[in-house]
């Protein structure tokens, strides 16, 4: 049974300006900005959350299949896709356009200056679920932050093809109105927020956390290095985070905590263990440059969840 992910392919473009933006950028002339900033160190990396969820998957040796538009660029990713066993059988490539590819520099400050260019994520909702299904057993998904038209129409197609799905709007949130939001939630079987994103989506849709739980199965709101909180069942069940080997980058923490709660929703486990094996594998992501460089294997993901938890995995 797969896994249907619905997201972004992207293109991460990392530059490092070795100073600090606050030596270049002066308050009073903001209203002429002109600046330019030398960075020696560069880097491109693989993401977009449903690259980023699908690859933390299949470490778990789950069974992702990806859904997600790239542009006339989107050679290298297709060929990582083909070496990593991810299929892209439903990634659409969209003729005139580029894959969606976020541009970040990042100062001694660690504060970021990033644009970030949607291209082929705005055809999205060509991609249909209906089609997916027809060639495989799909039994959960997941409409993670993609081109607005397509997260409101898969998320109606994942309701009427009667599939159970993870609502997660992540940076797309602020694209939608309150009621929109409240609908995405309804038409839900799960969602699943960090910290900001709850704290705007309350505010949006005028409802209590608790309130916007009772619309679903579960409720998931991510705290940080403060662990996780699930609302589930009328209770709220705190989830501690698992320390980290080291906190080296963040990127992709959140796509590879939601692999490790579809896999444990895939299984039927409770939400405790749910709960716990996502915040191992956002531990793991931790450590690691960019959203798909940690490699441990499905047997060195168990150990450390033994470790980590005191039980096992299986």
């Amino acid at each position: 049974m797969h896994t249907l992910i619905c997201g972004s392919l992207a293109y991460d473009t990392i530059m490092v300006f070795k100073d600090r933006f606050k030596h270049h950028i002066l308050p009073e002339q903001i209203h002429i900005l002109n600046v330019a900033f030398l960075v020696p160190d560069m880097r491109r990396e693989y993401g977009g959350c449903a690259g980023n969820i699908a690859y933390n998957l299949k470490l778990l040796e789950g069974a992702p299949l990806i859904m997600a538009a790239v542009g006339d660029d989107a050679g290298l990713y297709l060929t990582r896709l083909k070496q990593l066993g991810l299929a892209a059988t439903h990634v659409r490539q969209v003729p005139g356009t580029y894959t969606a590819q976020a541009f970040i520099t990042t100062d001694l400050d660690d504060n970021q200056i990033t644009a970030f260019h949607p291209g082929a994520m705005n055809f999205s909702h060509q991609n249909q679920i209906g089609d997916a299904r027809d060639t495989c057993d799909i039994g959960l998904g997941i409409v993670a932050p993609d081109g607005r038209d397509g997260m409101l129409q898969h998320a109606r197609e994942f309701r009427e093809l009667g599939i159970p799905f993870i609502f997660d709007p992540g940076q797309g949130l602020p694209m939608f109105s309150g009621e929109e939001l409240f609908d995405f939630v309804r038409l839900a079987d799960y969602c699943t927020v960090n910290d900001y994103e709850a704290k705007l989506l309350t505010e949006r849709t005028g409802r209590s956390l608790e309130e916007l739980a009772r619309e679903v199965r579960a409720l998931i709101v991510t705290l940080g290095g403060s662990g996780s909180r699930i609302y589930a069942d009328g209770a709220m069940i705190d989830i501690p985070a698992v320390p980290a080997q080291e906190l080296l980058d963040p990127t992709g923490c959140g796509d590879a905590y939601r692999a490790g709660l579809l896999y444990g929703i895939a299984r039927g486990w409770d939400w405790e263990k749910t709960g716990r094996l996502a915040a191992l594998m956002g531990s793991i992501k931790i450590a690691h440059r960019g959203g798909q460089n940690h490699k441990p294997t499905r047997a060195e993901i168990a150990e450390r969840y033994r470790a980590a938890w005191g039980e096992s995995l299986d």
